[in-house]
């Protein structure tokens, strides 16, 4: 299969690795149709990506926008589903739970709400791509409960949709250590070093680019035999 002629929303698609998703299905031939909830970051993305890409505002955790978002675009072929906010971590004796319902809104409520509205705009061969992480395969670190909570409901969702929404593709792809903008809470000089530290500690050397991350996205679009399943990129993490 081809992403030649494909239309494809990336949802959280104008920044990390949903950005580097539109370009590299933008560099198959395909049109990127990039969705934020921030009219800046929408243009600013359009203005970095090939002449004919598209672009839209939503806040993936309202429905009424999110079903609004998918009448509006009409048929597509594929979903990437990247949006997301900063990363929560901390102790649960700490833990401010409507923050931690807020980190639920964008990394779980919103792939269901979207996969609800957008699957009836799938053609035939079409698929959805969600976003999971390592945090639900290894065991999680002191800090890591929400984390490891959504990762792991991720992976049973597009499971449980693979099956639900068949014979269209659902899968999900568990991301190590990347250079995003989730972690941006951090500041620049402990980000590098933390960087530095878990990539030192990894088969590869290193974390990884939103590039090679999404590669793993476009092969789920493109492998026509492929549901189910979670595609784990983390450069060895989950063998360290």
């Amino acid at each position: 299969m081809t992403l030649k002629d494909k239309r494809v929303v990336v949802l959280g698609g104008t920044s990390g690795i949903g950005f580097a998703i539109a370009k590299a299905v933008a560099e198959s031939g395909g049109t990127p149709v990039v969705v934020s909830r921030k009219p800046e970051s929408v243009e600013s993305a359009i203005g970095r990506l090939p002449s004919g890409a598209e672009g839209h505002t939503a806040d993936v955790t309202s429905e009424t926008e999110v079903a609004a978002l998918f009448e509006k675009i009409g048929e597509i072929d594929h979903i990437a589903y990247t949006a997301a906010d900063n990363v929560v971590t901390g102790p649960l004796s700490d833990m401010d739970l409507g923050v931690a319902r807020d980190f639920l809104g964008a990394r779980f409520w919103g792939p269901l709400t979207v996969a609800k509205y957008g699957a009836r705009h799938i053609r035939p061969g079409g698929s959805i791509v969600l976003t999971s992480g390592i945090a639900g395969a290894r065991p999680p670190g002191p800090g890591w409960a929400m984390g490891a909570a959504v990762c792991s409901a991720i992976d049973g969702l597009a499971r449980a949709l693979a099956i639900e929404l068949a014979p269209i593709r659902v899968n999900a792809v568990a991301p190590g250590w990347t250079r995003t903008p989730v972690w941006r809470a951090i500041p620049e000089d402990a980000r590098e070093a933390l960087f530095a530290e878990v990539g030192a500690k990894l088969p590869v050397g290193r974390v990884a680019l939103p590039e090679e991350i999404a590669a793993s996205y476009l092969f789920l679009m493109e492998s026509p035999y492929t549901t189910g399943h979670t595609v784990v990129s983390d450069g060895g993490s989950l063998l360290v």
